[in-house]
């Protein structure tokens, strides 16, 4: 599995820009050796999520504007980027967004900036999902709150058709799971599925075997499999038994198009790589960029480094593309049906 043939061929990004490169040089330097010192210990740490704490010190692009949106099992937010409208004016698209974080860290703070950019390039608000993480509940309940945002956009006058599922990292795994829920609760199709840096096998057996396994600049080979672990673990506490079946295993005939980010050197391209090979022979559209020798979920920082910017306009593009193709199909059906004859009067 050093390298994967795929069923269809990924469009690849090349350059890389002064500002990404270092960018990549930092993460090598900071958060990969942290995560590597945080793999190698005998026994599990979860610091506290300082990161989303100090997220709320960051400014958001001008004219975002959101509000908190409060879910079941925790607080969501709705949030449009400027001059994008909602269904109450006439704005029938949107977005369910899952922050990344490794199912253990992040949250709406930490991609309130990225979430914005999102929906200014498509046009379309989103509901910022804030979810239940590791440790302290499992991948499954992760999942769970998915579904619950998806059944609030529904209440709110969405149909599934008109929603697109998005997620970085972790929240690419979660991206492609509530979809495959949704399809099977018979809510109908998303529009589609946008997945970015996405972990999508928790087996690190083709990350091991893949070429890019000592290339990644923010994940030593040897975290990811820690993560593994601790996910087995946080499953047996909250007395989980059953198999959780990982994005790449799922039935995927019926899965709405795709659209995967990729850096050229990610640890995870194993996953995108398997994921798209599999969509595209499950006969469903995939859309695979790898972006040369860019960081993982590198679209956060799209205030400095051009690559994230021209990334987030293609997902835009992407997105509004689904929008556009479901308008068409809905008018098509619309005409396509036959018009009813008047009813005959009865012979007296």
């Amino acid at each position: 599995m050093a390298h994967l043939a795929l069923a269809a061929e990924p469009q690849y990004f090349r350059g890389i820009s002064l500002q990404s490169r270092m960018l990549g040089f930092g993460l090598r330097h900071t958060v990969r050796p942290m995560l590597g010192l945080w793999a190698r210990l005998p026994f599990d740490v979860f610091p506290p999520n300082l990161v989303e704490h100090a997220a709320k010190l960051l400014p958001v692009p001008e004219g975002t504007r959101w509000r908190t949106v409060d879910l079941p099992s925790g607080s969501s937010e709705w949030l449009q980027a400027d001059g994008v409208s909602d269904i109450g004016a006439g704005n029938a698209q949107a977005i369910v967004y899952f922050h990344g974080g490794a199912f253990l860290t992040c949250g709406l703070n930490t991609h309130r900036r990225l979430v914005s950019r999102i929906s200014a390039a498509a046009r379309q608000p989103v509901l910022n999902v804030g979810y239940r993480q590791m440790p302290y509940e499992s991948i499954t309940e992760s999942v769970a709150d998915g579904v619950d945002a998806v059944r609030w956009m529904r209440d709110q006058g969405y149909r599934t058709e008109d929603i697109t599922i998005a997620g970085d990292s972790a929240g690419g795994y979660l991206a492609f799971s509530v979809a495959r829920a949704v399809i099977d609760q018979g809510w109908g199709t998303p529009a589609g599925v946008v997945a970015l840096s996405p972990l999508l096998d928790f087996d690190p057996t083709g990350k091991r075997a893949h070429r890019n396994a000592d290339r990644c600049q923010t994940f030593p080979m040897h975290a990811v499999a820690k993560l593994t672990d601790v996910s087995l673990r946080v499953d047996s506490r909250r007395g989980i038994t059953a198999r959780r079946v990982d994005p790449v295993n799922m039935p995927l005939a019926d899965m709405p198009p795709t659209m995967i980010h990729v850096g050229s050197r990610e640890v995870l391209m194993a996953d995108a790589e398997l994921m798209a090979n599999r969509l595209v022979s499950a006969g469903v559209p995939c859309d695979l960029q790898v972006w040369d020798r860019q960081v993982h979920v590198f679209q956060a920082a799209a205030s400095w480094v051009p690559e994230a910017r021209l990334a987030i306009h293609e997902i835009g593009t992407f997105v509004r593309g689904l929008a556009e193709q479901e308008k068409a199909r809905t008018t098509t059906t619309t005409i396509a049906e036959p018009r009813r004859r008047p009813a005959r009067a009865s012979a007296r």
